[in-house]
């Protein structure tokens, strides 16, 4: 017996297996099974995702000897027939290549005549939207009112090239793309009872590269088989889809986590030993990325059964998510860029580059790019006293179960909150977390904030640690930081900030209509100050 294809081999043959579609399958099954059928059905969707396979299974509910129903029997001889492609009252037409009206006119022509065989005549129509304007206007008479034994079926791969008097006609049944993980637990089915050994990171690139297709990741799984001899093997499965080992993604970030420009180009150099398509290792690079931050915002969303899960935690331990949203920005950014590079290879190698000139806080290892010469800031000394120095804009007076506690504070040499808050050499989540914290304590080598409960999003292990790290290096190597979230009583940095704004607009509204120019403008013209477009100067 000739080998059949595992795309024809493991065709659906009824709606409880088929993968996925669940809101097709359900509209279907009540339709059928409640004797509420419409004459025409329109499904849509990408290649390879049921909709020819759908059309077949519901010709064969309507044509079963059994009686109409969501669960044709299979065996009769009417639904072996349908099966096999030979039932006579089943006609499938392929529109591109019966676009001229009078074939058209021609199909048509039959459509007053009994079934053959069958309960109802099916006229199942792959690719319509490849019909000329003369061929629709041919079908719209018959598709709005066609005999009650004829029932279409159409499928198109483009919706929008249909006439709205065809779409009006039909019941639209739009089919989703298949998620990778429907696909790769169908894979996995089919290899089992195959008996055909595999590698689990295997299933998953196939899963990935068939892009929503059920049809093309059974083509690409075929096509795994032959190319592996014995089993399908990760290795074998990234030689023949000419994609690059993770490991060298996981290499380029790990040299990137340590901002090490000459390790970042020798990996680089490493990989282009492999002659890779740098588009699909940019794409790799994207989705190692993708991975870390889920890991970084819920830890348990990739779940035991990754196989690269210790080295993506491992990175996502190195990594602040400001850099791997940053790299992941560039990264995409980069794949717009990549064609108009001289070569890919140098196009990829300035992307890390440009990774790597960009970390966050500046601690990169690329040289910065030249600069005025400016005499640098340095940041206020811890002040004494917070009585000798008042608060900008009036603070709110301390609480008076805080006044023990602001002693020990100055005893540390803490100080003022806000001004230590200013000061601190940090940027990103990691100011705006310290900017929305109130001090508590400082005490015994251990300063205690209270961040306010709103802002918890802003927690999480590498934030408080960048945190930590600047104030030791603003106070002392042996401080320890403890943070807990609740109602803050006093003002934060971030509230004084706001108030500043806001008191800095009103300033700046009050100075415009007080000017001459503006009330001469008004009185004169009837002018209006629109308020909206009053900027401030913000100190610098």
């Amino acid at each position: 017996m000739s080998y059949q294809v595992l795309a024809r081999k493991w065709r659906p043959r009824s709606f409880s297996e088929l993968v996925g579609q669940e809101h097709v399958v359900r509209a279907l099954t009540n339709a059928l099974d409640n004797d509420r059928l419409h004459h025409a059905y329109l499904f849509t969707g990408t290649r390879g995702v049921g909709k020819t396979t759908i059309a077949r299974i519901l010709a064969k509910s309507l044509n079963c000897e059994q009686g109409v129903s969501s669960t044709p029997c299979g065996e009769c001889a009417s639904c072996r027939e349908i099966d096999g492609g030979r039932f006579v009252d089943l006609l499938e037409v392929d529109a591109a290549s019966r676009t001229k009206v009078d074939q058209t006119r021609e199909l048509l022509d039959n459509v007053p005549y009994a079934p053959v065989k069958g309960r109802f005549k099916v006229y199942l129509i792959d690719e319509v939207h490849m019909f000329s304007t003369s061929s629709f206007n041919a079908l719209l008479k018959t598709l709005e009112e066609p005999p009650p034994h004829v029932k279409f079926l159409l499928a198109t791969t483009d919706p929008q090239k249909l006439p709205v008097t065809v779409l009006s006609r039909c019941l639209q049944f739009n089919l989703k793309r298949l998620p990778m993980d429907q696909i790769e637990g169908q894979l996995r089915h089919i290899l089992e009872q195959e008996g055909v050994g595999f590698e689990p990171p295997a299933l998953t690139l196939l899963a990935r590269a068939a892009d929503g297709s059920m049809r093309d990741a059974l083509s690409l799984m075929d096509q795994a088989i032959g190319f592996s001899g014995e089993g399908i093997t990760e290795e074998g499965v990234r030689a023949m889809l000419g994609t690059i080992d993770r490991g060298h993604v996981f290499g380029l970030l790990e040299a990137l986590a340590a901002q090490d420009g000459r390790e970042l180009l020798e990996r680089a150099g490493h990989m282009a030993a492999y002659t890779p398509d740098y588009a699909a290792a940019l794409q790799e690079l994207l989705m190692v990325l993708h991975s870390i931050a889920l890991v970084q915002a819920v830890p348990d969303a990739l779940g035991a059964e990754s196989g690269d899960l210790d080295a993506i935690q491992a990175l996502a331990d190195r990594l602040s998510p400001e850099e791997v949203q940053l790299f992941y920005q560039i990264a995409l950014l980069g794949q717009r860029d990549l064609p108009l590079a001289p070569d890919p290879r140098t196009g990829f190698e300035m992307i890390l580059l440009r990774m790597l000139a960009f970390v966050p806080d500046g601690q990169g290892s690329a040289p910065p790019p030249p600069r005025k010469k400016s005499p640098p800031k340095r940041p206020p000394p811890p002040r004494t006293s917070q009585a000798a120095t008042p608060p900008p804009l009036g603070a709110l007076p301390p609480v008076d179960r805080d006044a023990p506690q602001a002693s020990a504070a100055l005893a540390e040499g803490v100080g003022d909150w806000h001004a230590l808050a200013a000061s601190l050499q940090v940027g990103g989540i990691a100011q705006q977390l310290a900017n929305n914290c109130q001090l508590v304590s400082a005490k015994d080598g251990v300063l205690v904030l209270t961040l306010d409960a709103r802002y918890q999003q802003l927690r999480n292990a590498n934030t408080e640690q960048r945190l930590l790290k600047a104030l030791q290096q603003r106070l002392g190597a042996d401080l320890q930081l403890r943070i807990e979230a609740g109602e803050v009583t006093d003002e934060t940095p971030a509230q004084r900030q706001s108030r500043a704004r806001i008191q800095r607009q009103e300033e700046a509204l009050a100075s415009m209509r007080g000017d001459d120019l503006v009330q001469n403008l008004e009185s004169t013209f009837s002018a209006r100050l629109v308020e909206e477009s009053v900027k401030p100067i913000d100190p610098e």
